[in-house]
């Protein structure tokens, strides 16, 4: 049984099989890859795309798909051990997981970081807890990476560019009022390393740099295709001959749990919105978003609604690259 929680836990040949399925259904959308199968979606966190796509796909291979709120329309649930239950939390993962793997086939799960423990956070404790737990494979709909975001991006990128292998690709910072989550960050620095790419991180300063495991993770990769890893503060060095830029706004890691301190510093980068005039620095770079992104504050109109954005193809080809990797994962159950 193999569950998909990280692409770093893939080979870029099991990836790149997965795309090639995805390439085939989406002209074939309608299988039955997943008849008389059952997914439980758990969703800790709200979300549109990923709960869209996830539940469309799987009706279109046949399968039937069980969504469910955890502390919402189900119980709460306990993730330390030894607790003693005597809060909030009606049943413990242990008993949801197992329990979940009688009724279904596979368990996917949206939990992202609390924001306050940079440690806790980082050890993904909650899909982790029902890999640990469960007797069906776990699939990661975002915690601190979001590895489905990551196959949609690069399937969006090969039918953009076709080979990837040398293409300089540009991960940059951007403004956004609050703090948010570092995965979707961290995963553009792992696939775009795995599938041969010059991955480059542009951030205002070494505040916003993401956590060494996914940089050095990132130089491994590099390092094992004999590209480059490399960190700018520098807006035109960031953004000169890019192939590919992805944009995401995250907050300081230095700051974690500080939030308002966080905001004094963030505010003054607000000049690293994506717009015309860096795009014009590129290699006529393809420009992508994960979405959703906040117009004119993370990139402007005249970037989002250019012929170089593609960012809602990245986001149709969610559904693809999750059909696939639903139909390889359940194909020997």
């Amino acid at each position: 049984m193999k569950n998909f929680i990280s692409t770093q836990d893939w080979s870029k040949s099991d990836l790149q099989d997965i795309l090639d399925y995805a390439k085939e259904l989406k002209v074939n959308k309608f299988q039955d890859n997943l008849k008389n199968k059952s997914i439980a979606l758990m969703f800790f966190n709200p979300s549109m795309r990923t709960r869209t796509s996830f539940e469309l796909g799987i009706q279109q291979l046949g399968g039937l798909a069980v969504v469910l709120h955890p502390g919402k329309d189900a119980w709460p649930i306990e993730f330390k051990l030894n607790e003693v239950m005597d809060t909030d939390s009606e049943e413990h993962i242990i008993e949801v997981a197992k329990v979940l793997s009688e009724y279904c086939d596979l368990i996917a799960i949206r939990a992202f970081p609390k924001f306050i423990n940079l440690e806790e956070d980082l050890s993904d404790n909650v899909i982790k807890s029902f890999a640990k737990y469960a007797t069906v494979p776990v699939v990661n709909m975002e915690t601190i990476t979001h590895p489905c975001q990551e196959l949609a991006h690069i399937l969006t990128m090969q039918e953009q560019l076709g080979d990837l292998s040398g293409k300089d690709y540009l991960l940059t910072w951007t403004y956004h009022p609050k703090p948010l989550n570092t995965a979707v960050a961290n995963s553009s620095l792992l696939i775009a390393s795995k599938f041969g790419m010059n991955v480059k991180l542009l951030c205002p300063t070494e505040d916003y740099l993401l956590h060494d495991t996914y940089m050095q993770n990132a130089e491994e990769n590099c390092n094992a295709n004999g590209t480059s890893f490399s960190i700018t503060h520098d807006i035109k060095e960031g953004y000169k001959n890019a192939d590919v830029v992805y944009a995401k706004s995250w907050g300081a890691l230095s700051y974690y749990g500080n939030p308002e301190d966080e905001k004094l510093i963030r505010d003054r980068y607000k000049h690293f919105i994506v717009n015309e005039e860096k795009m014009a620095m590129t290699n006529n770079a393809k420009f992508s978003h994960c979405l959703p992104l906040r117009r004119n504050i993370k990139a402007t109109d005249g970037v989002m609604d250019s012929d170089y954005c593609v960012a809602i193809q990245e986001a149709g080809n969610r559904m693809h690259v999750q059909k696939s990797l639903l139909s390889t994962l359940l194909k020997d159950k």
